[in-house]
């Protein structure tokens, strides 16, 4: 069977090469986004590997059912890039990773966290450049502190364990309160009440009609002055208007992001000698107080490997006309 590969970075190819090994599929790699246009290249490809920026849209499922594509699998765990709808009608089978190495995620939302709480990359920048004074980098405790928790999904539950070893209060959202986080100490409340009462909020939701712009000028006013927010979620989870405006009357206090609502047109892209057209990432990134990374919350050697084997081992079954072996994997 034949896999043509969209987006595909080195790293992509490293991993779906080495975990080849165990299945043998034809490989073609593309690391151009999947649109309308770029369709048109597959030849005598069965499956098709796409990634989050990717477009699966109805115009471009059309696309690939006259090319003959039978499977999509996304190599992540979101999947509002796909017309669900869509792709029934047209016969396509869609997989996902439901579960990559969630500690990797939340790891990450820790980590920013703690860089803009302890401003670690300005000590960073300072001591290369023999300034040793301390002021401007006072940080708080996060021990005691209150983290609100939007999501309990698999990274939701690793990210409330994490804070929970940190000594904080946690409290969380969801449709359905996880009994076992329940059992460990996390208080599960109405989402309002959460914005409320936390002074760090962490976005682990999937983004869908319900969630998106779930921060924005109607949920900022509830929050606590000085808010710190991190999103590793989906960038449409937050009104970035809405935030820049926070963040000038200092409402929101602190902003860590790495995902963004534009940024198929910036993501996972060398533009060092380019001018950005965007003018609300630079002005995001002219805060003091905000955290930029690239969607690289995913990215450790473990989740990779994950991703790789659990992408293809779904793709196998699906070829096989059995469904796949990872629980949640199959989206249509």
């Amino acid at each position: 069977m034949k896999i043509t590969f969209f987006s595909a970075k080195p790293y992509d190819k490293e991993s779906f090469v080495h975990a080849n090994e165990c299945y043998g599929f034809e490989y073609e790699f593309f690391e151009t986004e999947l649109n309308a246009a770029t369709a048109e290249v597959i030849q005598n490809s069965i499956a098709i590997c796409a990634f989050v920026n990717d477009q699966l849209n109805r115009q471009v499922l059309e696309v690939l059912a006259t090319k003959g594509v039978k499977i999509i699998a996304l190599r992540c765990a979101g999947f509002n890039n796909l017309d669900i709808e869509a792709a029934h009608e047209l016969g396509i089978r869609v997989c996902r990773v439901p579960a990559y190495s969630p500690e990797a995620v939340a790891e990450h939302a820790l980590a920013m966290i703690m860089t803009l709480n302890r401003k670690t990359h300005k000590a960073y920048n300072r001591v290369r450049e023999q300034n040793f004074s301390l002021q401007g980098l006072l940080g708080f405790n996060l021990y005691q502190k209150t983290v609100g928790v939007v999501g309990t999904g698999n990274i939701g539950k690793a990210f409330c364990r994490m804070m929970l070893g940190m000594g904080c209060r946690v409290l969380a959202f969801d449709l359905v309160a996880d009994k076992s986080l329940e059992a460990e100490g996390v208080v599960f409340l109405p989402l309002i009440t959460l914005l409320q009462q936390s002074d760090i909020i962490s976005l682990h939701c999937p983004l869908n009609e319900q969630t998106t712009h779930l921060i924005d000028q109607q949920t900022i006013p509830f929050m606590k002055k000085g808010v710190m927010i991190i999103n590793t979620g989906r960038g449409k989870l937050i009104d970035t208007k809405d935030c820049i405006d926070a963040l000038k009357t200092g409402h929101i206090g602190y902003l860590g992001i790495d995902v963004y609502e534009q940024e198929e047109k910036l993501f996972f892209k060398d533009l060092s000698s380019h001018i950005i057209q965007d003018d609300m990432i630079q002005r995001l990134m002219s805060f003091p107080n905000v955290l930029v990374t690239a969607h690289q919350a995913f990215f450790t050697k473990e989740a990779l490997e994950q991703i790789a084997m659990v992408t293809l081992d779904s793709i196998e079954k699906l070829g096989k006309g059995e469904p796949p072996a990872t629980n949640g994997a199959l989206v249509v």
